[in-house]
């Protein structure tokens, strides 16, 4: 099964003004993107003192600005809302859009946003529990009249959900962990996410994936593979050099990790090259976090000559 090659782009979100995440993501829909991101963070990681704009928030306000870019978080954890009041934001932001949300999930990870702002933290598996729990209660409200559920961290009985969203929104989970995550993605995902963290291990886990798909009975072919990446893209050699040093520097051991050896940066050239390699392997989804002060002096030179040579 073939499918088209997918380029989404974060918006401007922390220390970043609203005028500044609006011309970004007008900018984004008009140079042909196929989506737009935010995190979903209480925090602005790794400073809890950062400025952050609250994810869905911003994604509504751009789903109304917006035409035709699809709008999805990466990721969004269990117990910072409970999971009826997630579908129907969902289900109203989808309406404002004309049915372009995607949900993005996952376990979450920084402690301090939790527990300094009165919400549970329990142990990673308790976490995935409760991931699992979020992503059969969202997709019954979304399909069913009716929704009970009785789940370990979770209770619905008799809960009405309208208006129900334009489309069901295409569920992405993100995360890394081979034993339970991506057995719960095999089960769930219309997207897996691969961590920038771990990029360097993509073909690895792409087949640790296909091996839980054939473990519970699911077309691995039903899945489109995604990957978190930093993109540092400079129009000659020295630029590039340049800037691949100070993306190092600034994104530390996160989005920047093994960003040298595994990564997707230089000029327009090595970046078609680097997404190749990444097709190759199967991911055929990108959620990039450009480089630079101005995100959208990078976009504009990838939208004009690397996303030409992956386009029909």
């Amino acid at each position: 099964m073939t499918r088209p090659i997918h380029f989404g782009v974060t918006l401007p979100q922390i220390k970043r003004s609203w005028p500044q995440a609006r011309e970004a993501a007008l900018e984004f829909d008009a140079l042909g993107f196929d989506s737009v991101w935010v995190c979903d963070h209480l925090y602005g990681v790794p400073l809890p003192t950062l400025p952050i704009f609250e994810g869905w928030t911003e994604l509504a306000a751009v789903a109304a600005i917006t035409q035709r870019v699809e709008l999805g978080t990466l990721v969004t954890p269990p117990f910072f809302r409970a999971p009826a009041l997630l579908a129907r934001q969902i289900a109203t932001i989808d309406h404002v859009a004309g049915g372009r949300t995607i949900c993005g999930l996952g376990a979450g990870w920084f402690d301090a946003e939790f527990r300094d702002n009165g919400l549970p933290f329990p142990a990673v598996r308790a976490r995935l529990e409760a991931l699992e729990e979020t992503v059969v209660i969202l997709k019954s409200l979304w399909s069913n009249e009716t929704t009970d559920f009785a789940g370990r961290h979770f209770t619905l009985s008799g809960a009405h959900l309208e208006p129900k969203p334009l489309r069901r929104p295409p569920i992405l989970i993100g995360g890394g962990g081979e034993k339970v995550l991506l057995r719960l993605a095999a089960r769930h995902a219309d997207i897996w996410n691969n961590l920038a963290l771990t990029q360097g291990e993509l073909g690895r886990k792409i087949e640790v994936l296909r091996r839980h798909c054939d473990g519970v009975g699911r077309d691995f072919n039903e899945i489109t593979v995604s990957q978190q990446c930093t993109v540092v893209l400079a129009a000659d050699d020295g630029a590039a050099e340049t800037a691949i040093a100070k993306a190092e520097k600034v994104y530390g051991g996160h989005m920047g990790a093994a960003l040298r050896e595994h990564g997707i940066w230089g000029t327009p050239a090595r970046v078609i090259d680097a997404i190749g390699r990444h097709v190759a392997l199967g991911c055929t989804s990108f959620v990039i976090e450009f480089f630079g002060k101005d995100t959208r002096e990078p976009a504009r030179l990838f939208a004009e000559q690397v996303a030409p040579a992956f386009r029909g």
